[in-house]
């Protein structure tokens, strides 16, 4: 919808009161300089012009296959200025490179991964793509062909890469099952470091379908990250080590057979790390109650991912913590806030409170109980998750601050 009638709300709006959020729809359009809600009036009451009423499609082209510029510098370049890269050199998408990228999969090139659709929230519309646009993109990245069916089913998850909120939102994925091996992917020293080619690009390429396959990726106009987040580039990419793991794969756990290979997205701003504080091993209180408790405090989202390393996972089941699903729920116990703390947190207005409205469980609680009643960090036990890989070098751990989003099958994509 080229011509949608658009008004621009000043920012930032976080933890205004009513009052200044008032004077703010009072004042005028930043982008524009007029008033805002005679913008708003307008837009519903002034007739359409003779252009806003042509109907039909316009093809958005996410096609990549460039002819013109003579050089690959001068085609680097051509890729650069037009937006379609993330200012790091590419591997130019050359029709023979994209025909070998689609013999790592059964799937016609033509088919589509994902229909044009009008959605809701920050992902205001999404455009159609297929598994040739896929491709093309997994070339830049620099995907190897067998590669390829993680990038699919990556795709078919649904919204790609680059979060337009003003939260600078980023993305981790989880690689489960047998593919980890055969794609020689990292999962033991250094494993979120660029130390394998696998882990590397097929994060990568996350960013990229997100500039070209979505209307996402610009500045200013589709994206509003603040301060933007350093973890867009090749996003957190954590192949499970599964040998070393005393728990279960994470993809069990949703559901998929052991001998399946599994990739999940997570969504969220950050990720920061943790260690125990008396020596080696870790301690049941200094990971707990001083670490996690006061990491999980600072976090502004409905769940958490916790990365540990194989010696922090087999301390923690010689506590007694035999599965995730144990710690899971002692954290989610024993990691409380106030109500009134819940209710004056960052997104408890804008999100929390209308689904109290609504009735849904527990917010709709949360909002009844007196304001000094303690109440979980996490709305479920299942919303804090668990993954392990590193290198047994230290009993280190880290948490990222991201929701469970989609798990999909890679195998499908083969």
């Amino acid at each position: 919808m080229p011509l949608e009638r658009i008004t621009f709300t000043p920012h930032p709006v976080w933890g205004k009161t009513r009052a200044e959020l008032t004077a703010l729809v009072r004042g005028p359009d930043p982008v524009t300089g007029k008033p805002m809600m005679k913008e708003v009036s307008d837009a519903f009451t002034v007739p359409l012009s003779a252009e806003e009423s042509q109907t039909g499609a316009q093809n958005v082209s996410a096609g990549p296959l460039v002819y013109g510029p003579d050089t690959l510098d001068n085609l680097q370049e051509f890729f650069r200025d037009n937006g379609m890269t993330d200012y790091l050199p590419i591997i130019i998408p050359t029709e023979e490179k994209v025909e070998a990228m689609l013999r790592g999969t059964s799937h016609n090139p033509d088919e589509v991964l994902r229909k044009p659709i009008q959605g809701v929230g920050y992902q205001s519309a999404q455009w159609g793509y297929t598994v040739r646009q896929v491709a093309v993109n997994a070339v830049m990245a620099g995907c190897r062909p067998e590669y390829f069916p993680v990038v699919l089913a990556m795709a078919s998850t649904g919204p790609l890469g680059l979060f337009g909120s003003t939260t600078s939102s980023s993305t981790s994925i989880v690689i489960n099952g047998p593919i980890r091996d055969k794609l020689n992917m990292n999962y033991g020293l250094g494993a979120l470091s660029p130390f394998a080619q696998s882990n590397a690009t097929i994060g990568r390429s996350w960013t990229l379908m997100g500039k070209n396959l979505t209307p996402g990726g610009i500045p200013g106009d589709t994206y509003q990250g603040g301060q933007g987040n350093n973890l867009d580039y090749n996003n957190v990419v954590i192949a499970e080590d599964e040998k070393n793991s005393p728990w279960t794969p994470f993809h069990v756990q949703m559901g998929f057979k052991p001998e399946e290979s599994v990739v999940s997205v997570f969504g969220g701003p950050d990720i920061r790390q943790g260690h125990g504080a008396k020596g080696a091993g870790v301690a049941e209180n200094a990971m707990f109650d001083e670490q996690i408790s006061y990491m999980f405090r600072s976090m502004v989202g409905a769940g958490a991912l916790v990365v540990c390393d194989p010696l922090v996972a087999q301390r923690l089941v010689e506590q007694g913590y035999d599965t995730k699903e144990k710690l899971s729920d002692w954290l989610w116990k024993n990691t409380l806030r106030t109500a009134k703390e819940y209710r004056e947190s960052f997104l408890a207005y804008v999100h929390y409170y209308p689904l109290a409205l609504q009735g849904r469980e527990p917010y709709a609680t949360w909002y009844k109980v007196p304001e000094d009643t303690l109440i979980p960090w996490f709305p479920k036990a299942s919303n804090i998750n668990f993954v392990v890989c590193g290198g047994q070098a230290n009993a280190f751990f880290q948490v990222a601050n991201m929701n469970h989003g989609r798990s999909a099958s890679i195998d499908k994509w083969m």
